[in-house]
């Protein structure tokens, strides 16, 4: 890989356009965009401060504009990459910039409700704001300069979703004490078309079939139980594991066909429900003991300090039985450290990534047959590193290529694309260091949308990694 020189940023905003184009990043209250085969800076905006009429709607004192508070907070490309926002929850306002006319702005000021996030719609013409307290989620139009008031979303962050062509907006909201699920026409101004009760009394999170057909929703940590609606409001299945084990759902799934969900609790299993009767299909449980037929992939130790961080090196490969450490938890405190943190398909779903959090240095994933197979899931290979691993994704164009980071200077990578020596392709894991002058530990990644890049994130500095081509090939 090539990595170019690492640059400052805040907030953890960085990220490819949706061309892979050009690269966004924010600097405390600046929004700046490089074009990515340069890196060469071609826009900046400042987000300027509130106007007196909205600091005495929010009532509330001003912020300084070098107080870390006011920064911004959110940022995002629309997708055909014309426009960019940048918003500043605590200062309650949203810009809206103009790629191609550095002079086009457009404002949005929250006012007394406050702003708890703002990102686009799919369409790259609306915008959403959701407002302190869970009172309304507003959708304003570029087009029309019309606003859109939805009210009581139950959770800004993980209580919505898009169907997968962008036509319906689905919210999950709270009236009178009571959990409900909207559904919204984004081709008619976000109009109403249905609405209907859901039989949680604590809903948790949604989501929304690749297919847009079935809503998975679930109840909240007490109760593990998960219900499967149509776009109608009709309960299509219910699934709760016997015995119960305590805890509710913890991470969901869906598989990119529709046809599989993967639900996981806080109990360490994995129960992959089929599409038809919503029962279990296949149960994926945590051991410690590594199958044969399994391969485990091992960080070399003190890597880095052999390769003065500017190299790559393979893991070591194990195969035969092996065994991992596992973290004992105590089920009778809250929150135990137990359970997936992460559920993650690959493109074509014939892979299933699983981080749990009694094993913090690992990565598990899980293959999965064809159609045309018995479905009998099994364990691929295991990851084992020297820390936590932090943050994994799969290349979201090629299905067999992952990247991990786990805090240190170094990208993690692995691939079932590798021809050998017989001409045959076979697995690569390979642990790859970011050449840096100063101290450099990645944190997060973010793919680009070709999968031929990577944006790697440090507390207050980025980079980027791009897959070197072959002549022939490029």
């Amino acid at each position: 890989m090539d990595f170019t020189e690492i640059y400052k940023q805040s907030g953890n905003l960085a990220s490819f356009s949706p061309g892979a184009h050009f690269i966004l990043n924010v600097v405390e209250n600046t929004l700046i965009v490089r074009r990515t085969d340069t890196l060469q800076i071609t826009r900046t905006w400042t987000i300027a401060a509130p106007s007196s009429t909205a600091n005495i709607l929010s009532n509330s004192k001003s912020i300084p504009s070098n107080s870390p508070e006011g920064w911004i907070s959110h940022a995002g490309w629309s997708c055909d990459s014309e426009y960019l926002l940048a918003a500043s929850a605590k200062k309650g306002i949203v810009e809206v910039f103009k790629l191609r006319d550095e002079n086009w702005n457009a404002r949005i000021e929250a006012g007394v409700e406050g702003l708890l996030k703002a990102e686009w719609a799919p369409d790259g013409r609306h915008i959403l704001c959701f407002s302190q307290w869970g009172l309304r989620v507003t959708i304003w139009s570029l087009v029309t300069g019309n606003a859109t008031y939805i009210q009581f979303p139950i959770h800004p962050d993980r209580g919505y979703a898009f169907r997968s062509d962008s036509r319906y907006f689905i919210l999950a909201e709270r009236h009178r004490s009571k959990d409900a699920m909207g559904v919204y026409d984004t081709t008619d101004c976000y109009k109403l078309v249905r609405h209907f009760p859901v039989p949680t009394s604590n809903l948790s999170s949604l989501a929304l079939s690749p297919t847009g057909n079935h809503i998975a929703i679930w109840e909240g940590v007490l109760e593990y139980k998960l219900h499967i609606l149509s776009l109608a409001g009709d309960v299509q299945g219910t699934f709760s594991p016997k015995p119960n084990p305590g805890y509710g759902v913890r991470n969901v799934a869906w598989h990119p066909t529709g046809m599989f969900i993967a639900v996981a609790g806080w109990d360490d299993k994995i129960h992959i429900l089929d599409g038809l009767t919503w029962s279990a299909a296949a149960t994926l449980e945590l051991s410690s003991k590594i199958p044969v037929g399994a391969t485990l992939w091992r960080e070399p130790s003190n890597w880095l300090e052999t390769t003065q961080g500017r190299g790559f090196l393979s893991y070591e490969r194990l195969q035969g039985p092996q065994t991992i450490s596992l973290q004992r938890t105590d089920p009778t405190k809250p929150n135990p450290k137990s359970g997936a943190v992460q559920l993650e398909w690959n493109k074509t779903g014939t892979l299933l990534l699983v981080r749990f959090e009694n094993c913090p240095t690992v990565v598990h994933l899980y293959d999965f047959p064809a159609s045309s197979d018995p479905f009998v899931p099994r364990l691929r290979c295991v990851f084992q590193h020297s820390k936590p691993v932090l943050h994994a994704q799969w290349n979201p164009v090629r299905k067999g290529s992952l990247a991990l980071c786990i805090g240190s200077g170094s990208i993690y990578t692995w691939s079932d694309e590798w021809i050998g020596e017989n001409g045959v392709e076979e697995d690569m894991a390979e642990c790859i260091g970011v050449p840096a002058n100063t101290k450099f530990e990645t944190r997060s990644i973010k793919w680009a949308p070709d999968g031929k890049g990577l944006v790697l994130l440090d507390k207050e500095a980025f980079c980027c990694a791009f897959e070197v081509e072959d002549d022939a090939e490029s």
